[in-house]
């Protein structure tokens, strides 16, 4: 069993080492808590970005968040204290980038944030109810594609050193916002998954600070949706 955001899988909790007697688990809602705490620090550094627009800002933000994000993904114990400096680089980055998007188009910042929040409550909803059920083909085939969008963005950015642009991703016409619309469910069914591994860590019994890593890759998945969500607003407002 795997789940398409590379921070949750089922080999997380398998490899973790077991908890002593005594010691303190992941529960649903610590975990609820710890994403809480990320998002308002995420907000913290978009707010900051936002009002003191700076290229460091957003190019620290970026970079840095990555570096991070893969010192999380290995050294996962160290989450309570890499996670919230994630969301708060990650914060950095997205401010810049919305101010920029907001420069061009108004109101796609409020929509893009209103549809990515929509998207997570619906999402959440349907995984609760049961209207979504987390099978083995469902994992695979999010699995897969999510795989084969990452792909399409490499290509791209290689292409991109020859001076070659990848309409798919950057164009207006109905392939390219067919395509932006494809990474957009990708990225919701992306949450499904997440929220499934998370109670997996909770029936685990994995560590507590498992509660600071799966809240940290709930946020990579949110963070992408409403970059997506951005992406395909812009080439709307464009047509």
């Amino acid at each position: 069993m795997r789940t398409g955001n590379p921070t949750l899988s089922q080999k997380t909790f398998q490899q973790v080492d077991q908890v002593a007697p005594g010691q303190r688990t992941m529960t649903i809602s610590g975990t609820i808590n710890k994403t809480a705490i990320l998002f308002f620090i995420l907000l913290l550094g978009a707010a900051i970005s936002w009002y003191q627009p700076s290229a460091p800002f957003i190019w620290g933000g970026a970079i840095g968040g990555f570096i991070v994000a893969m010192v999380t993904i290995f050294k996962k114990e160290w989450s309570p204290i890499t996670a919230p400096i994630y969301a708060g680089l990650e914060g950095l980055f997205l401010g810049g980038i919305s101010l920029q998007y907001a420069s061009m188009y108004e109101g796609i910042v409020f929509n893009a944030v209103l549809l990515t929040l929509g998207t997570f409550a619906a999402m959440l909803m349907a995984y609760r109810s049961g209207l979504i059920e987390v099978t083995q083909k469902f994992r695979m085939g999010v699995v897969a594609a999510t795989g084969g969008i990452a792909l399409v963005y490499v290509a791209s950015f290689i292409l991109s050193f020859f001076g070659i642009n990848f309409g798919l991703l950057h164009g207006t016409g109905m392939m390219s916002i067919g395509f932006s619309l494809l990474v957009v469910g990708v990225a919701a069914l992306n949450l499904v998954l997440d929220f499934d591994m998370i109670e997996q860590g909770v029936q685990a019994n994995a560590p507590e600070y498992f509660e600071w890593y799966t809240s940290f890759g709930l946020m990579i998945t949110l963070v992408w949706l409403y970059i997506e969500l951005l992406r395909l607003l812009s080439k709307l407002q464009r047509r």
